[in-house]
């Protein structure tokens, strides 16, 4: 789980710096208060509900698709199936 946490962490900041934009304007755009998105960044929260995922989403103007589509998570999946 906390690898998942990683990844959620790092990709917010990849797609943060990706847009341009800070913290504070996800938050702003997201609706998301700046103190979850600060604590999911920094791995305070284990476990971010997939309604704030989609409020980043929006904030950022892309779909869960496109948040949840890269290699990290397709290596998160295989590993979750074969256990």
């Amino acid at each position: 789980m906390e690898d998942q946490q990683k990844i959620v962490a790092n990709r917010i900041n990849e797609l943060c710096k990706k847009h341009g934009i800070s913290y504070y304007v996800l938050s702003y755009r997201s609706a998301v208060p700046l103190t979850t998105l600060l604590h999911i960044v920094d791995g305070s929260t284990k476990n971010p509900g997939i309604i704030t995922i989609i409020k980043i989403c929006e904030g950022l103007g892309i779909s869960v698709k496109d948040f949840f589509d890269t290699k990290e998570f397709v290596y998160v999946q295989d590993e979750d199936a074969e256990e």
